[in-house]
């Protein structure tokens, strides 16, 4: 993918925790806060940023456990990942972001707009659902990848996360795709699997009151559709698209995805003037 002239910072966001992050230049422009999927990092929203990065000054980070972001001894909980990114916008002196996060970065997000509403212009919840039970799945998974490695899980990931057809004609994508999840340590995904095993927003979802767009992908199987609906029958004025994608959309269908957080990002500076 093009390179940015964005420079990656190591923030603490705890004592003697430090997360990657990649900072864009001082702008004008409206603050996009991208929070990434389990078992990527950052590179996985390479082509959003190709994209936007005229429209937006746009902050991506490597979730803790993940990429170039320290690993530290669990338990992990979805209140802990919610106050990393917060800690990454106070240490970047950001006071409201729009936060936009695919699948496990959009239950952080979903923590956010419950628990720190005030910090968020909109927030975009992608490829994500409230809740992500059976627990057991996440803590088998744990389990396989600290007695495995994450070699186990890469081939597998990638059939959930896109489609046979997308996987067929983007090899090269493919490729680095691989790479992402097979680098990502052992213990930071398992630390994340056992947040994602009791983390439920599904009733606090009334609590969050900022512009929310979701965005499903028409063939994912891990959050399909009606998951994304349970979302909006939740949240007051939240709107739901739907694209030709599976799991990891921003990926498969970048220009859709694109579109949509376009629009939401002028949604949003609306709502924050009237």
């Amino acid at each position: 993918m093009a390179a940015t002239a964005n420079r990656i910072e190591r923030i603490e966001v705890e004592p003697g925790v430090r997360l990657a992050v990649e900072v864009p230049a001082t702008s004008g422009k409206p603050v996009l806060m991208l929070s990434s999927s389990i078992g990527a990092g950052m590179g996985m929203w390479d082509e959003v940023v190709d994209r936007l990065s005229d429209q937006a000054s746009i902050v991506r980070y490597d979730t803790r456990g993940h990429g170039q972001s320290d690993v530290p001894a669990g338990p992990y909980t979805i209140e802990r990942l919610g106050l990393d990114a917060l800690a990454i916008l106070d240490a970047l002196k950001i006071q409201r972001a729009v936060f936009c996060g695919l699948s496990l970065g959009g239950l952080t997000g979903m923590w956010l707009g419950v628990n720190r509403g005030e910090r968020l212009a909109g927030l975009v919840l992608a490829n994500t659902a409230a809740n992500f039970p059976p627990a057991s799945m996440w803590q088998d998974r744990a389990a396989a990848v600290r007695a495995n490695g994450m070699g186990s899980l890469v081939a597998a990931t990638l059939e959930r996360w896109f489609t046979k057809a997308f996987r067929e004609r983007a090899p090269k994508r493919m490729e680095q795709m691989a790479e992402l999840i097979g680098a990502t340590p052992a213990e930071g995904y398992a630390g994340c699997c056992e947040a994602l095993a009791v983390a439920d927003l599904k009733p606090q979802l009334s609590a969050i009151s900022c512009p929310v767009q979701v965005i499903c992908g028409a063939h994912d199987p891990s959050t399909p559709p009606a998951r994304g609906e349970e979302i909006v029958a939740g949240i007051k004025g939240a709107q739901m698209v739907t694209l030709d994608a599976a799991h990891i959309s921003a990926v498969e269908a970048p220009d859709a995805f694109a579109r949509e957080l376009t629009k939401f990002l002028s949604r949003a500076s609306s709502a924050a003037t009237t």
